[in-house]
């Protein structure tokens, strides 16, 4: 990776240096009240309403093609009713994030890319918790969508480091969280674990971000935490910037696993997600990546003609 020796980075101190930002109000506010099952829909709207720009993120939200709701819909205590309140409640936390994630200038790294990325790996993951019977696959979708959510904060903290470790992923064909792990002693993962509890979050999405790249650690498939199963699937989604698909066999390999008998081929997921991401994506103020999921497939597995 280099002819000279890296220095070793102290996890805890560089997020304490990089004096993380706090949380709106409006999304403690709304963590607070999910914390009492007794709140509903109203009580719920209160903080979005006293956030007129948290509103606007939410309406737009409930009335994207995501949803296809024929009509539209201009209430926020409605919205939530509608769609349910974690996934309003989500909806706020990785917004909110999304607001507070810095754009380093670091080498091959680009933020929409990282987001682009984000979203594809949380529509599989929402899509795969589903098939595994979760009834909740909100939080799958929030865990994936933010698993990353490190990257940019330590590419900004460490830019002559990152700018070496992103090139030493050789196009996907090296995690960059096996790299850190050489390199630090720690990855990626484990710091947005402990931006997430400095935060306050939920230890249970805490978790799922801190070990979604575990999959080859983890007794696969984890029956117990099915979250987790479709966090870590999903993590090994190839990247908008690569080339190659390296870790498709080893994709394919852990969903023949883990999926139950009914649920679709891979190739007929992705193709799911690439549809979710164009619905989706505007939402997030995101572009639609000139490569589908299902090319990214098509390329490695399909056979020779």
């Amino acid at each position: 990776m280099t002819d000279k020796p890296l220095p070793r980075l102290n996890l805890k101190q560089i997020l304490t240096s990089a004096q993380l930002p706090a949380l709106p109000q409006s999304a403690i506010r709304l963590l607070e009240l999910s914390q009492d099952p007794s709140n509903g829909p109203a009580e719920f709207a209160v903080p979005i309403e006293a956030d007129p720009g948290l509103t606007g993120q939410v309406l737009r939200f409930v009335n994207s093609s995501y949803f296809g709701f024929s009509r539209e819909i201009s209430s926020v205590k409605l919205a939530i009713t509608l769609v349910g309140i974690r996934t309003i409640k989500n909806f706020a936390l990785w917004s909110a994030v999304f607001s507070l994630m810095p754009n380093p200038r670091c080498g091959p790294f680009e933020l929409k890319s990282l987001w682009q990325d984000s979203l594809r790996r949380a529509l599989f993951a929402r899509a795969t918790a589903g098939f595994l019977g979760v009834k909740e696959p909100e939080e799958a979708f929030a865990a994936a969508l933010l698993q990353d959510m490190a990257v940019p904060l330590l590419a900004k903290e460490a830019p002559q480091l990152y700018v070496k470790l992103l090139e030493a992923r050789d196009q996907g064909r090296i995690r960059l969280s096996v790299l850190e792990q050489r390199l630090f002693g720690w990855t990626h993962a484990q710091a947005a674990g402990m931006m997430a509890r400095q935060w306050n979050l939920p230890e249970e999405f805490a978790v799922l971000v801190e070990q979604h790249d575990a999959i080859d650690r983890l007794s696969f498939p984890d029956k117990s935490n099915p979250n987790l199963a479709a966090v870590t699937l999903s993590a090994l989604l190839p990247t908008i910037a690569d080339p190659i698909w390296h870790e498709c066999a080893m994709c394919e390999e852990y969903y023949g696993r883990i999926a139950p008998p009914g649920s679709p081929p891979l190739v007929e997921l992705l193709a799911r997600v690439d549809q979710s991401f164009v619905e989706f994506a505007p939402v997030l103020k995101l572009a639609t990546p000139s490569k589908s999921l299902v090319e990214c497939y098509t390329e490695v597995a399909a056979p020779a003609a």
